[in-house]
């Protein structure tokens, strides 16, 4: 059970759901799919609706987990973003830096009703905007996966896509995708990791064996180039990725 510890319940209260317990093939699909848009660009269109509760309960081969409600959904995207950053702002602060958060973190139903520059978002996608300073994600797919996953999902995704604001913000701009994608990866793992050796998340016994075993699935098809636009990096490339940040926090994902 992954918990985002406060003092007293604030706007989202404590958050109380299942951590970890993956399934391989939706973890593939998820992290797969999590990645940086590199152009510039605004928002487009009206504000995306929130999912409705009957729309999301009627997912096909839907799994329950203890995490189901729109409430809980909407609860646990607001803590990991909160706890990001709260962690963040912290680390910039200790190396004499100002923080600025991300703008917005926005939600989209739709293929194309949100663009990043002239690039439309693709349904069943996250994705993180530099023009503009905004995280965006297809909120009814994220339904989905939150209740057959559990907010690992919620978790993971949001802090890689943080950490490529991160990079934004350092200045980090590496030739080709692949360095980007992996160095996201462990920022997520530092930012998760040092949150728990700090006490603002706790882990049930056995999650982390259970994320890594997750995390086997989520790499590149093997005939994939590692140079080409988009790679994110073999399944062991990603876990030991996320892993070095986990247990040695940011400095392992910078050097």
């Amino acid at each position: 059970m992954i918990c985002e510890i406060r003092s007293g319940r604030g706007m989202h209260g404590n958050v109380r759901s299942p951590l970890l317990r993956l399934i391989s093939v939706f973890v593939a699909a998820v992290l797969a799919l999590a990645c940086a848009v590199r152009r510039d660009g605004q928002p487009s269109g009206d504000p995306p609706r929130q999912p409705s509760e009957s729309a999301a309960s009627s997912a096909p081969g839907k799994q329950e987990d203890g995490t189901m409600t729109i409430d809980e959904f909407e609860s646990d995207a607001n803590a990991a973003v909160a706890v990001a950053e709260r962690y963040w702002s912290a680390r910039f602060a200790n190396s004499g830096q100002r923080f600025v958060p991300v703008r917005r973190v926005i939600t989209y139903e739709r293929s194309g009703e949100v663009a990043c520059g002239r690039e439309p978002l693709p349904a069943n996608n996250a994705a993180y905007c530099p023009d503009g300073d905004f995280i965006a994600f297809d909120v009814d797919w994220a339904v989905v996966v939150f209740r057959r996953i559990g907010d690992a999902f919620l978790f993971y995704l949001l802090g890689h896509e943080y950490a490529h604001a991160i990079q934004v913000r350092l200045g980090i701009n590496y030739r080709y995708t692949i360095q980007q994608e992996l160095q996201a990866d462990c920022l997520a793992g530092a930012y998760i990791g040092d949150s728990v050796r700090g006490g603002a998340l706790t882990l049930d016994n056995g999650d982390l064996e259970e994320f890594r075993s997750g995390l086997l699935a989520v790499g590149d098809d093997p005939d994939q180039p590692w140079f080409a636009p988009g790679a994110h990096g073999t399944a062991e490339q990603r876990t030991e990725a996320f892993f070095d940040g986990y247990e040695h926090s940011v400095d392992a994902c910078l050097s």
